[in-house]
């Protein structure tokens, strides 16, 4: 018997996600546009520039990305590779404390300031509450990261146009899990003069039965879950100890595993 973990949320093959850094003041219009298409976006967020001239209000933060995601960013933004681990623990505990206590949930994910890191970074993500940590180095396709700590997006949002087109005539029954991730900064939209793109990409992408549109922590979550399924030795009787419902292939076809839940088939 085939069994592949290969399926998100109700069996699709497909997933979307836009991350976007910093807290400017026109994320509010890029909020609203992402709300029109029902599109999700995961915000980094660095807690002592909120309230700053071009920046959000800290008052605002819960309310605007509603529905979306608020991510960390450090502090300060500094270069982390280039930072003692003191200056690297008060950047990013003091990150997610100040912005937990806005949205009333725990930020468990961030991108690099810069988008550098080293490897002395990421080996202190985890102790520091960090599941994944999104990169700038585009690789141009849908595939899903080989390491959380150094998700590397699909591509910068200039470019979002040249793929969708691909990404959404992709097969349903894509053999592998297709993730199209995007990533950008508000501002950029605005000192290029070309919202006009996201909103030709929102047509594009919006209300498309097979694919899942998510925030950077729920792909992080379902993933997880979809790891700790436990299988018997013949892989008939299928448990899943989460409280994430979950979805994978069996000879091809979508089988859901419900959270809590043990499966025979």
């Amino acid at each position: 018997m085939r069994i592949r973990l290969n399926r998100f949320p109700q069996g699709v093959t497909k997933a979307l996600t836009l991350s976007y850094d910093d807290g400017r003041e026109h994320d509010r219009r890029l909020v609203r546009i992402l709300n029109e298409y029902g599109i999700k976006g995961t915000f980094h967020l660095n807690s002592s520039f909120l309230g700053k001239e071009g920046y959000i209000e800290a008052s605002e933060v819960a309310s605007l990305f509603e529905g979306h995601e608020v991510s960390a960013h450090t502090i300060d933004h500094p270069f982390l590779e280039q930072s003692p681990m003191d200056q690297i623990v008060r950047e990013l505990s003091q990150d997610r404390e100040a912005l937990e206590s806005l949205v009333g949930y725990p930020v468990r994910g961030m991108s690099y300031p810069f988008g550098t890191y080293s490897e002395r970074v990421i080996q202190a993500l985890p102790t520091l509450g960090i599941e994944y940590a999104r990169t700038v180095a585009s690789h141009g396709s849908f595939q899903m990261p080989e390491d959380f700590l150094q998700w590397h997006p699909s591509c910068h949002h200039k470019n979002m146009l040249e793929l969708a087109d691909t990404f959404v005539q992709l097969e349903q029954r894509h053999s592998r899990m297709a993730l199209f991730y995007v990533w950008g900064h508000s501002y950029e939209f605005e000192n290029d003069n070309n919202w006009e793109i996201l909103e030709q990409f929102g047509e594009k992408v919006k209300g498309k039965s097979d694919i899942w549109y998510a925030t950077n922590a729920e792909i992080v979550a379902y993933m997880k879950a979809l790891d700790n399924l436990r299988f018997s030795a013949n892989c008939r009787i299928i448990h899943n100890p989460s409280a994430i419902t979950v979805w994978l292939s069996v000879e091809g076809e979508p089988l859901e595993i419900p959270a809590g839940q043990v499966v025979r088939i």
